[in-house]
């Protein structure tokens, strides 16, 4: 399976995002990540999407039945694009007072930030592309990570160009 990342302006509806996934899910094809926001306009959401599928016919097939919808305004495969790519993370770690100076170096290390920190734990956040986060969780788990929150992929096109002109 390869993944794509797809962005799509929309209207600015209730029920939108629920008929994009809903229309992928119904296909068959496995959502790896989604993330809705607003956009330079007001009347328009951006959603990105992270999608598996086994070959291009089937990443055509998912952009045509999305283009059916009467709500998507336009559809831009990043992919091709060389796209910038972040994502979002939240780590929250045990951190006993003799874990606590080791996980504050690989926390240094990710160049992350401690964004609260009690007598029991710490979480973790962390902004960046995905194998950037990943690794910072499987160097997390000799700590005892309690909990994780991944925004899933956001992206934008490198250059002048919005994905609205694309």
């Amino acid at each position: 399976m390869k993944k794509y990342l797809l962005a799509l302006l929309v209207d600015n509806r209730p029920g939108v995002l629920t008929h994009v996934s809903g229309l992928i899910s119904r296909r068959a094809f496995n959502i790896e990540s989604i993330a809705a926001g607003y956009t330079e306009e007001e009347d328009v959401t951006r959603i990105n999407i992270v999608v598996s599928v086994n070959n291009e016919l089937e990443l055509d097939q998912v952009v045509n039945q999305l283009n059916k919808l009467i709500d998507i305004i336009k559809i831009v495969n990043l992919t091709k694009f060389d796209p910038i790519q972040r994502e979002l993370v939240m780590i929250k770690v045990k951190a006993s007072p003799a874990t606590r100076t080791d996980i504050m170096n690989i926390v240094e290390i990710f160049r992350a930030k401690i964004v609260d920190i009690n007598r029991e734990t710490m979480v973790i956040e962390l902004t960046g592309e995905q194998s950037k986060i990943d690794a910072l969780c499987n160097v997390l788990k000799d700590h005892e990570i309690i909990e994780i929150a991944r925004t899933g992929a956001i992206a934008l096109s490198r250059g002048p160009i919005p994905a609205k002109r694309l």
